[in-house]
């Protein structure tokens, strides 16, 4: 129920802000709007044997439950605002010549009829209130503050940019930037994390300040992340940088029923110390011994030595093997590390608005290069998300707090301004692109024209659509 309940939250919202951007400025362009519809369609009543079951279909779930019109209105607006029951989209229903009869006394009222600064402002207006909700609600964040993890680095996987470039287990990052550019200070393991992503993905290399404890001097170390030549921001991104997670103590938590850790005798409270001839200085490390703890698909038995009541003890450990796409690893059974000391970050009034601002900016660039690779095939449709996978991440975030719910509404609402802003015809971005046809050449796209565009940006909306919608009952099905 959670799930669901975030879901329709978010989207309602979101469709709501969009909406309305569109609503606000066309009252302020002085355009006649005669409906404002969130979760219901514009859809024409299905006439039998005629209408498509997909039309009769949306038709039924779309239609408003609620609507009122305001007696308060904008000087010679008369508006019908109507509420549906399912967040499937809004529209803001205008006075137009193409698609009614209008009188002389009203023509001026028109969108059609309107400048042309003043019709691609009203359709970029949807765009621009995503955005600046985003702003917004990364703003109350920062103002707000979030506990995240000190930015204090686990052991580096093996063979990875990290290792090569002498990072250890418990260097603290203090500063960090992309290589060129003046170092500024790192907040928490997140912010590090972003940077991170946005550099291997851009194909730029990263300076990171670090010492390793409290007093101890700082040193500078470059990661050559434009080596990586990555296309996806997924797990195995990080373990090729080598910095899959903040420091934690390498202590054993809850012990599951009929593992490795139960049958080799292992406790919650065990601190490890070493695995076979290995020292042992923290969770990541740990999870990635017993992580390579198998050979040729079959379990290695390791000599575990532990300190239990501040005693030293020795337990021989023999993982079991789960298969995985990157092929065979070890588990035991067992939470491995402790939770990593956190702290919190919080802004002031102005630093939190402009760090909102940069964010929107930052993410903004991000999903359009993204974007672009996947136009190009540098990068995976893998990475297009779909209903499904919203939802649960809705769901997810929702069910950790309100501040992290913020951050997913942030984050799609970034999404759904930048996706609408692309040039296809259906979207906001497509009437953009013509509005720019007709400033260059002095003359609107044909009817004509405006027909194949709009058929075929609505082809390519729905096989992005489809793209998203698999990737998404693949993910849920792996």
């Amino acid at each position: 129920m959670l799930t669901i309940a975030a879901f329709v939250v978010a989207l309602g919202l979101l469709i709501a802000v969009h909406e309305y951007g569109h609503y606000r400025v066309a009252v302020a362009c002085g355009v006649r709007v005669l409906r404002f519809g969130i979760a219901t369609l514009p859809l024409s009543e299905p006439v039998p044997g005629e209408s498509s079951l997909l039309h009769r279909f949306f038709y039924r779930i779309s239609r408003p439950v609620f609507e009122w019109t305001p007696k308060r209105q904008h000087p010679g607006q008369s508006t019908v605002f109507a509420v549906g029951l399912f967040p499937i989209g809004g529209y803001v229903k205008m006075l137009d010549e193409r698609e009614g009869t209008v009188s002389q006394a009203e023509r001026h009222q028109a969108f059609n009829t309107q400048p042309l600064r003043s019709r691609a402002a009203i359709v970029a207006a949807g765009p621009a209130a995503n955005l600046l909700l985003a702003v917004l609600l990364y703003s109350v964040v920062n103002w707000y503050g979030v506990q995240e993890p000190r930015a204090v680095l686990a052991a580096p996987v093996p063979a990875s940019i990290a290792e090569f470039s002498g990072l250890k287990s418990g260097d603290e990052v203090r500063r960090a930037a992309f290589d060129g550019e003046p170092l500024q200070s790192v907040d928490s393991f997140e912010s590090l994390r972003w940077l991170l992503t946005r550099g291997a993905l851009d194909g730029r290399d990263v300076r990171v300040e670090v010492a390793t404890g409290a007093r101890a001097s700082t040193r500078e170390v470059v990661l050559p992340l434009s080596r990586l030549g990555v296309a996806d921001a997924d797990a195995s991104l990080f373990r090729k940088i080598g910095i899959v997670g903040p420091w934690t103590r390498p202590v054993l938590g809850e012990v599951q029923p009929a593992g490795a850790a139960e049958a080799a005798g292992l406790r919650s409270g065990d601190l490890v110390l070493a695995v076979g001839e290995v020292a042992v200085t923290d969770g990541a490390q740990l999870r990635e011994l017993i992580r390579r703890s198998v050979r040729d698909t079959q379990p290695l038995p390791q000599v575990w030595r532990l300190e239990r009541d501040g005693v030293v003890v020795e337990r021989l450990v023999t993982p079991q093997v789960r298969q995985e796409p990157a092929g065979p690893v070890g588990r035991i059974g067992a939470y491995v590390g402790t939770p990593p000391e956190f702290v919190t970050v919080r802004h002031g009034l102005v630093d939190g608005m402009y760090k909102g601002l940069v964010k929107t900016w930052d993410v903004s660039l991000l999903t359009l290069r993204m974007i672009g690779k996947m136009v190009i095939g540098e990068a995976s449709l893998k990475n297009l998300s779909g209903p499904l996978t919203i939802a649960d991440y809705a769901g997810k975030s929702a069910g950790m707090g309100l501040v992290q719910y913020l951050v997913f509404l942030a984050l799609i609402s970034v999404s759904l301004g930048v996706l609408n802003l692309l040039p296809l015809p259906v979207l906001d971005g497509g009437h953009l692109m013509y509005y720019l046809w007709e400033g260059v050449t002095g003359k609107g796209v044909s009817d004509a024209w405006m027909e194949r565009l709009q058929r075929g940006g609505a082809a390519m909306l729905m096989a992005m659509m489809s793209i998203a919608l698999y990737n998404d009952i693949a993910r849920l099905a792996g």
